[in-house]
Order: structure tokens, then sequence, then C-alpha cells
């Protein structure tokens, strides 16, 4: 299983994750990995990361790889648009599959997409030449924005034939093949590339403060807002202790949402403020900013920073 926050690099190189080299598959949102385990036997010489967002499919997934005894698939928990920018490197992808991606058909909700021109426009720079991405859905009102969000940029042919068999092999195919629901197929070969370089999400070794002053009694902040460069974060909650508090928090920002823990608490150096290390999160951009936050309210309560990593 891929876990980012303990990559040295990113994106890291397919020899280091799978132990050799060969072409590069991405498959976003494999459920419970029946297709991908398929997928997998049948081209035992390709090298298989998928992307998942619910932790019971990958769990699931999981034991399906290991008690079938598939060996070149390694799964990521966490959104395939963040997987594509920051873990595979550009122009290495032969293939991209999205098998019965989630919808959303409410028009607010529609910015929840994966297949929108954003994403495609990405996905350019990480294909190799005439890579492509292979979408199936029973969804036909989707199908039609997909294929219109990817012909927007100029840099796909698209073609539209029959479902592969293989493609309906999913837990979600085999349940509405038996409802007697249509399904949709398309193949968008990459033809040219999107001139931005995309490049992986910039990480930091640390993202903390030193500050003198008392331990504060109380720290309110209950659903502060902290509006960030192309995104938010959130400081939830403070829950106290007897060393100092327990702040939950929530990031969002581009390709990458994270919940995470920063603590308030007494050091031998003074009052340290920053990330704990539960959970291993992603110190981003957006993670420090949310300490930045969380510093100028402590500052606010009267105390003095001495050392700023944020």
């Amino acid at each position: 299983m891929v876990r980012p926050a303990l990559l040295k690099d990113l994106p890291p190189p397919p020899e280091g994750l799978f132990g050799r080299a060969g072409p590069l598959v991405v498959e976003v949102g494999f459920g419970d990995g029946r297709f991908t385990a398929l997928y997998a036997k049948l081209h035992p010489e390709r090298l298989v990361l998928g992307a998942e967002v619910s932790s019971g499919s990958v769990v699931r997934a999981l034991r399906r790889f290991r008690r079938e005894g598939v060996e070149n698939v390694r799964i990521y928990h966490g959104e395939g648009s963040f997987a594509l920018r920051n873990l595979v490197p550009p122009r290495s992808v032969l293939e991209v599959i999205v098998n019965f991606p989630d919808p959303w058909p409410k028009k607010r909700h529609q910015e929840n997409r994966l297949l929108q021109r954003g994403f495609f426009r990405k996905l350019s720079t990480r294909l190799v030449e005439g890579g492509r991405l292979l979408l199936t859905t029973d969804h036909e009102e989707y199908f039609r924005f997909a294929l219109e969000e990817a012909l927007s940029t100029g840099l796909y042919r698209v073609e539209t034939p029959p479902p592969p068999p293989l493609h309906l092999t999913t837990k979600y195919a085999e349940k509405w093949k038996g409802e007697g629901r249509p399904f949709f197929h398309a193949v968008f070969t990459k033809e040219a590339e999107d001139h931005a370089p995309w490049p992986p999400l910039r990480r930091y070794p640390m993202a903390h403060a030193l500050l003198e002053g008392p331990l504060p009694e109380h720290l309110p902040l209950s659903k502060t807002v902290l509006p960030l460069e192309g995104g938010v974060a959130v400081l939830l909650k403070a829950l106290k202790d007897e060393e100092g508090f327990y702040v939950l928090a929530h990031v969002e920002e581009e390709d990458l949402t994270q919940d995470l823990l920063l603590e308030v608490r007494r050091s031998a150096h003074g009052v340290y403020a920053g990330v704990s290390r539960f959970g291993h999160p992603l110190i981003t951009e957006g993670v420090k900013g949310a300490v930045r936050g969380l510093v100028e309210r402590l500052k606010a309560l009267g105390l003095r920073v001495v050392q700023d990593h944020t």
C-alpha cells in the first residue's frame, strides 16, 4: 500500500513502488478490486497503481489481492487526481481506467466530478505519447459531460466503442446488468500535452512554532475558517489534556483533502504549536496555513513567537 507521507520523493519512480520496471497503469476508484485483480492477472507485465477513497474498499481489495496472489498492484488510499499528479512521473502512464465514477448528478455538486477540463489537462502531462484514459459508466449525462470536457481541451482523440466485457465485471456493473441498464464507454487518446507543467504538490519537513508565555487555560477556536490560496483550512475543535491541547483541523487544497491533529503543549523550549505526527499528514502549504492560523490565535492570547517554522 502506497503511503505518500512516508515517501522520500514525490513522484516516486515506478521501480521504487513495484520493484521492477514495466508499463504503468492507473485505476481510479477500484472498489472491491475484482476488476483490478482480473486486469492485473491478464496483464502481468504491467504495473497497476489503484486509487480509492473508501477505506472499506481498500481493505476488501487488499484481502482479494493477497488471497489471489496478485503481485503487480499497488494501492493508494485517497483521491485519484492526487495520485496522478503526485505519485506518477510526467509522461509515464500508459493507461488510466475509470470504471463507474460517482456521477454527482445534482447541478450544485458537479464541481466534484473527476472528469473535468482541469483533470484532462493535468492527465495529458502524465500520459505517455498515445496513452489513453478508458471510461465506463451507466450515467449517460456524466458520459456526455466527460466527452465535452475532454474535447474542449483539444488534447485528445475521443472514441466511443462498446464497453469491453472485462470492464463490466465490477461490482456495480454486475448488479446493473441484471437491471438492464445501458452502459457507455469512451477512449480518450492523448494527442497533445498541456503547456502547464503541473508539478507535484510541494512538501515541507515541518510546520511548527515555539512561543513564550503561559499555556492558556482555554483555546477558543471552534470552527475557525482560514482562507488559503486555492483552498481553506478549518480549526474545528480544541481538546484539552494534562499537557496542553489537541486541535482537530480540516484542510482542503488542490487535489488533496486532509484531516489532521495539531498540538499546543509545553516543551523544554517554550510552548510548541504545530502538527502532531498522528496519521503521518503531508506537510503542505495548506497544513502550514492551518498552523499559522493556530499561532495567530495563541498570539491573540498573549503569547510571543520566538521561533517560527510555518
